[in-house]
């Protein structure tokens, strides 16, 4: 038995065990790794024989406990934009009873990352997006947005009861926030039990986007859930891991609320395999969850991660303390990518939140949560340097350095027309007449999960290359 490393991992940290055949009575064989990442195996007398890559498979990655972090750029058979295609063509040659309707949803920071790359505004690119899509036999494209609505109103709710259950559970505060699977994933290898009880439950964006594809938007076409290929466009590889959680499977139809996962990138991919480009496709009317077209487009106040900072810092400043935050006022600490946001009444602090972006950052704030000096309430963790909107699966613009790269893109998304999530009348309907209103328990079931601890094994698999 030998060890090979994984290829696709750009982290380099992740291994598989490989079988090597020895014969009986013979010294184990040698492994000569070449410059190129090639491997051989090199007998005792001489003789080679080159060895195929190991392939690690999403519940490889799930499974496994040796890396610090999940791989961006793990090469995945059933979440790439190969397999959408495979689905579209199947889908077109299948017969009429036996189609299924594919869905595509949008995130915002995907969609702001392809109008700086076509040079297009947002709305323009939403449209063409959405026409592109069609012509390869997309039936219906949405925009995750919509669904970033229950997210943060969710987490604004978890947060104000943990903020009354302190005094009984030391683990109530900080509610460290959930929608980064890279994070999330690193909590579960790493740090287990101990920082679980933390994590807020409130599903992401994403995945409250594949419960009511699969769910609502099922039950309105009279569909079974596993009538519907749902697709996500994401800045992120890790949303390719956080779809295949075992959490997000529905054994009764045995489909997953989210079936593929393409990054930012490889809708780029898509327009050049079909030699397309976006600017020159004909716009189309927005589609929506309930009925009618979409106008327009909105997005949140707080930044390209989505705002949960923000959103539930002035929904407790007002909820506990009665008090209206007109503008949030962060403080940078060692980095701009570690802040925070203090609430105060008459020198008295009331509320004390941060964000902390990348794994420095991080691991520096998990260090304080082990060693009982963690002064926040709230915490908003994302796994990149700069947030979503900086994501391993967004398009890097040619002949530009990354900062102002990032720059435009971040541009591009801030605008939009910000709404306020307990203002949208479609979430409010969907909330009264299919959730059964709020803090219901069809609503804990859908917008909620859970987190589990990976138990780390004491074996040659936890050694870092």
């Amino acid at each position: 038995m030998t060890l090979e490393k994984c290829s696709s991992c750009s982290r380099g940290e992740c291994i598989k065990p490989v079988k090597v055949d020895t014969k009986p009575g013979k010294a184990a064989a040698k492994i000569r790794i070449e410059a190129d990442g090639s491997y051989f195996q090199v007998n005792q007398d001489g003789e080679e024989q080159k060895l195929e890559k190991a392939k690690i498979t999403l519940n490889d990655c799930l499974a496994c406990s040796g890396c610090i972090t999940s791989a961006e750029s793990v090469l995945i058979s059933q979440q790439s934009h190969g397999e959408l295609c495979k689905v579209l063509a199947v889908n077109k040659a299948a017969a009429a009873h036996e189609q299924k309707v594919i869905v595509v949803s949008v995130s915002p920071q995907s969609r702001a990352s392809l109008a700086a790359r076509c040079k297009l505004g947002l709305l323009e690119t939403a449209q063409r997006l959405t026409q592109f899509l069609k012509s390869l036999g997309v039936h219906y494209v949405f925009d995750t947005t919509f669904s970033r609505n229950f997210s943060l109103l969710e987490s604004q709710r978890e947060f104000v009861r943990r903020f009354h259950r302190q005094a009984e559970d030391k683990k109530a505060l900080p509610m460290l926030a959930s929608a980064c699977p890279g994070w999330i994933c690193y909590a579960e290898k790493t740090h287990g039990s101990f920082i679980i009880p933390h994590i807020s439950t409130t599903k992401s964006p994403q995945q409250v986007m594949g419960s009511l594809v699969k769910g609502y938007f099922a039950e309105q076409q009279h569909l079974p859930p596993d009538r519907i290929y749902h697709v996500t466009v994401m800045p992120c590889y890790d949303k390719k891991l956080e779809a295949s959680r075992p959490d997000f499977f529905n054994q009764e139809y045995q489909t997953r609320d989210v079936d593929c996962v393409i990054t930012t990138g490889e809708v780029l991919k898509l327009l050049e395999q079909e030699g397309v480009s976006l600017s020159d496709v004909d716009p189309a009317p927005l589609d929506t969850m309930l009925s009618g077209a979409a106008e327009e487009l909105s997005s949140h106040h707080g930044g390209g991660s989505g705002g949960f900072l923000e959103h539930i810092f002035t929904h407790a400043a007002k909820e506990l303390f009665g008090i209206h935050v007109g503008s949030i006022h962060y403080k940078p600490l060692k980095n701009k990518d570690f802040q925070e946001v203090t609430l105060e009444r008459d020198g008295e602090v009331l509320l004390q939140f941060a964000l902390a972006y990348g794994f420095r950052n991080i691991q520096n704030l998990v260090q304080k949560l082990k060693r009982g000096k963690c002064p926040y309430d709230y915490v908003e963790v994302m796994a990149c340097p700069s947030g979503c909107l900086n994501g391993g699966g967004q398009i890097k613009l040619e002949g530009e350095s990354s900062k102002e790269e990032l720059q435009q893109v971040e541009r591009l998304y801030e605008s939009l027309r910000a709404e306020i999530p307990e203002e949208n009348q479609a979430v409010r309907e969907l909330y009264e007449h299919w959730l059964g209103g709020w803090g219901s328990q069809r609503a804990q079931e859908m917008l909620h999960t859970q987190y589990h601890a990976v138990e780390k094994t004491n074996s040659a698999l936890n050694i870092k290359w």
